[in-house]
Formats: structure tokens, sequence, C-alpha cells
């Protein structure tokens, strides 16, 4: 960002003063540097995170941890707002004339050696305003929900200006030395010149914060928002979605990305969102994107070894073959980015373990409860099931995997698995069962057509559990009964759900490469760990798809704004 001046300075007899650049710049050039690098810190972290993620995986211990997209979008602000500040100055400084193209004809020409590193340089800029504005446009799309290509061209941008930082250095040292790199240390006043306007560097800060402020407008006055309505009569909880009170109710569609799996390997799923009140109750519909119904979780083969359980990587929680659809949302009381609860890291939180895949942990920093429900396809979703959960404050490491603020609701629920676990490593040779088909040749049907390609679409009506019923305690006498290539299900319905983890009953249904999905709860449950649905508030809503995956879901960052009128009381 130095931009060099044609001239240095001389005392009165001639002598040469160390190269200076006006205040202005240098200001400017480190704030931008500032910015950049923790842009480009925060940014790698997100692609650390990427399945299959090789580059940014190199520079681990140098990569920032915590609420990284927090810092990556504050960040990314602040390079807008200086990007304009720069513009500013360099109109009111009457200083455009410092990276004239015209100056790129001294590569052409017989020119001294430093002339033409001068020029070299003046090109790199260019190359900089290319790429910052690249960046700019890939990033703000990224924001704005279109993930895919979108992705990989951010991260393209990303690594060329890391590249141009390098030269940038290098191309300075070869126009002036050690000398050119310090004058952007060494700050002079502006010196007065034609068309040099006063307070050039206030005026380019004032509208810099000028343009953060009118981007951060716009973006939350343009953010989605959700009313929720009032009906007489509750709609039937069938996963269909064809009761009148649904047609008529207002709905909020917001596009959410980089999800593993879905159509095309895009990772991108529209969701779409309707809000009910009847009475002390309320009612939501989601509807999404997912090409397949996942129904099989972790399904279970007989080998003539053993029972082995399919699977990629469930030992260290991350899963993304083998797996059951699920789908989540998050309430909560403040806008944050992505609900802001996000920390990322092999170990965000100093002390406390991190989590088995390394991805980073769910928890709030400020002690508040943010209200959690995940359907999960076989484990309930199926049986009329969603999963009370909440995220708060770190709670102490125990034994077995740590999840930190992440944690179900206090109570029980119904499932469990049919397998002893095992630790990081694991899962690669038989494992151990708890229990088997107390008739597998009559179960079996049940399953529907038995497909193993990991994005095939299972059977409507398919069942991929057992309960206490269809099943007997493992034995290898009833195990010789069953046949080497037999396919059972690796998760057990048994007991009931019970305490807050039970306020939440719903259906889903999949039809035509679309989940619909109805949930039903008290507007007011009386527990620590919910967010009640008050008339007359305002709360915040991020939804996220997971296709047949255990932790890889989809996100939007910018939350849906959920308006709970006064007149739906009572």
């Amino acid at each position: 960002m130095a931009r060099p001046e044609t001239d240095s300075p001389t005392l009165g007899g001639g002598a040469r003063l160390t190269p200076r650049t006006d205040l202005g710049t240098v200001v400017l050039h480190w704030a931008v540097v500032i910015a950049m690098v923790i842009t480009v810190l925060t940014g790698f972290r997100l692609t650390w995170d990427g399945l299959g993620a090789t580059f940014s995986r190199r520079f681990d211990a140098l990569l920032l941890n915590g609420d990284v997209w927090t810092l990556h979008f504050y960040a990314a602000l602040a390079l807008f707002a200086l990007t304009t500040s720069y513009l500013v100055y360099m109109r009111r400084a009457a200083l455009f004339s410092r990276n004239a193209l015209g100056r790129l004809k001294l590569l052409r020409v017989a020119a001294p050696m430093r002339l033409k590193w001068q020029a070299t340089n003046i090109a790199l800029h260019w190359v900089f305003y290319g790429l910052s504005l690249a960046m700019m446009v890939t990033g703000v799309l990224l924001y704005l929900g279109h993930g895919g290509i979108m992705v990989t061209l951010h991260m393209i941008f990303a690594v060329a200006t890391l590249v141009y930082a390098l030269l940038h250095i290098i191309g300075h040292f070869l126009q002036g030395g050690l000398a050119q790199w310090l004058r952007i240390f060494l700050p002079q006043r502006l010196r007065a010149a034609p068309g040099v306007k006063a307070y050039a560097l206030p005026v380019a800060l004032v509208a810099g914060v000028a343009t953060a402020l009118g981007i951060a407008g716009f973006d939350v006055s343009t953010r989605p928002t959700l009313h929720m309505a009032r009906a007489s009569e509750a709609p039937r909880v069938d996963g269909t979605l064809d009761d009148t009170a649904w047609q008529t109710a207002p709905m909020v569609r917001v596009h959410t990305q980089q999800g593993a799996n879905l159509a095309g390997g895009n990772g991108e799923s529209d969701v779409e969102v309707r809000a009910l009140r009847v009475g002390d109750e309320v009612y939501f519909a989601f509807r999404w994107q997912d090409p397949s119904r996942s129904i099989k979780r972790l399904p279970l083969v007989k080998t003539a070894q053993g029972w082995k359980m399919l699977n990629d990587r469930a030992d260290v929680a991350d899963e993304t073959q083998f797996y059951e659809d699920k789908f989540a949302v998050l309430f909560g009381t403040k806008p944050d980015f992505g609900g802001g609860v996000t920390s990322m890291g092999k170990t965000p939180l100093k002390g406390l373990p991190g989590a088995l895949n390394e991805r980073g942990l769910h928890y709030t920093t400020d002690g508040s409860i943010l209200d959690m429900w995940q359907w999960k396809a076989s484990r309930g979703g199926m049986l009329g099931r969603v999963d009370d959960m909440h995220i708060g404050p770190p709670y102490p490491a125990a034994a077995g995997r740590y999840s930190a603020g992440y944690l179900q609701d206090p109570g029980t629920a119904f499932y469990r698995y049919n397998y002893k676990g095992e630790p990081p490593g694991g899962y690669r040779g038989p494992v151990t069962l708890l229990r088997l088909p107390k008739d597998y040749a009559a179960f079996a049907p049940k399953m529907g057509k038995i497909d193993l390609n990991p994005g095939a679409s299972d059977d409507e009506g398919s069942q991929w559990w057992m309960s206490d019923e269809e099943t007997i305690p493992y034995s290898p006498e009833a195990d010789a009964k069953i046949p080497v290539g037999a396919v059972i299900p690796s998760t057990l319905i048994t007991g009931t759900y019970s305490g807050d983890r039970a306020d939440l009953t719903g259906a889903a249904r999949w039809k035509d490469g679309w989940w619909s999905l109805e949930v039903k709860r008290k507007a007011k449950t009386g527990s620590k760990y919910d967010i009640d649905f008050t008339p007359g508030t305002t709360l915040y809503i991020w939804v996220s798809v997971f296709d047949h995956n255990q932790t890889r879901h989809t996100r939007h960052v910018r939350p849906i704004r959920f308006v709970i009128p006064a007149d739906t009381a009572g």
C-alpha cells in the first residue's frame, strides 16, 4: 500500500534525506494491513474447516481460534470502509498521479532500473485493486448466501492476495532498498500543492465510517423478516403443510450454503419457514431442499469376520456418508452472525478439550441460552419427536465426547445406539452389538429396498430403527441364525421422552426432493433452557440442513428476524 513519491526531499545543501511518506498514506496503509491480516487469518480458518482442506491446514498454528465468523465479517466491513477512505483521501490530497497507468511505459523504454521497479510496483498496485474488488464482490455474495463456486473463487483471490503482499514487499525493496521500506514508517505532513484540499485525512476517515454505518444499516434493514400469524384452528401435524392455516401464513425463504452433500455437491439448500400461534401453543412449518430421503444411520452389516458399521468418520463424530437426514433451528434474542455461538479451532477453550472432529465448539460467552430444536430422521424424527436442545455457557469437561455449551435439555430421549462406542480410530473392524432382531426374516422387509450407496434415497415408510419388542439381547447363538450379508439398523428405540427434552412434537415427510416438517410446542414452557414466544417481542432464527451427514450442515450468517405481533396473545 505504500505509495512512492517521485522525488525525495533534500536538505538545503542538496544532501538527500531518508524518503518519507505523507501521514494519510501511512495511517490508511497500516489500517488496511491490519484489517487484511485479520480477514486472511480468519478466512483461512474458515476454509481450514472444509472437507479436503489442505492449503489452509498447513498454517494451523498461525490461524486464529474462537468466534472467527464475527471477526471475519467485521474485518471485511473495515476493509470496505478503508477502501472508501483511501479513495476519498487520494482525491482530496491530489495523489492519484502516484499510480497513473501512464507510468507503466517505463517498462518498455530505456530507463534506470529504479524507475522500472517503480513502474512494476504501480502495476502490482493495480493488481491489488483488482483482487480487492474481486474479494469484495465474492465476499458479499457469500454473505448473502451464494456458495458453490463463490467459495472457491473467494479462496483463490485470498491466496492471490498473499502472493501480491510478498511481491509488494520485494518490489519496493528492489526499487529503493531499505530506505524505500522505511518510508512507510516515517510519516510527514501532506505538502501543500495545487489541488490539495484541507483536512484530507479527517474527511477521508469520516467517509469511511459513514460507509461502514451505511452498509451495516442496509444489511439490518434488508434481513428477511418472518411474522408469526394467529390461527383459530390448529393445523394437523402430519408433515404435509396442506392445511389452510399454513397456506395463508406468512412465509420466509432463506438460502443456506456450505453444507456437505446436497444436489450436485454444491452444499446449498433453500429453506422455507412459517409460524402460527393457536391458543397457548405455537406451530412451525419448515420446508427444505434435499435430493434424497436418507433414513439409514450407520448401517450394521454382517461379514464373515463379524458385524461392521458402515462409516467414514464416525469415530470422530464427523460422518458424511452413512447418516440420517437432520434439520436444526436455533432461536436467539440477538442478531449475531450465524448465532454467534461457533468458536473454531482444535482447542478454542483454554484448559478444556476440543471437539473430537477438531472443527470447533458451540457455546455462548455472555451467560445467555439459545434454544435449539433438532429433528433427526431415524432417531425419533419419523416417530413424532424433535429433540429439544440448547446452546449455553461451556460446561466442565467430563468423560466422553465434549461439546462445550451444546447440550440436550434436561430429561431423556427414547433412542440409543446398538453398538459399543469406540474412540477415535475405531469402527474400522467388527463392532460389539447390543441387540439383534428377534426374527431377522420378519424384520428385514421393514427397511424397504436396501441400497447402501450413501446418496441413495430410502423408501417411503422404511424403518431404520428397532424397538425393544423387535429385538433380543445379543448372543452368539442368535447371531449364528442371521446370514452373512444381512443389514440391520444401528438405532434402538427404547423407553420414553421425558423432562424438558420432551417439549417438542413433530412430523416430517419427504417428497420430490423436499422435506416438510411441522413442529408443535407450548408458547411458554417454563424451562430456563427454552426461549418463550411472547407476543410483542422480536427474536432471531437460524436454520441448518444436514444431508445424510453428522455435523456439516448448511448455514446462513444473516439471521431471520422473527416478529411476534402483540395481537397473537390469548
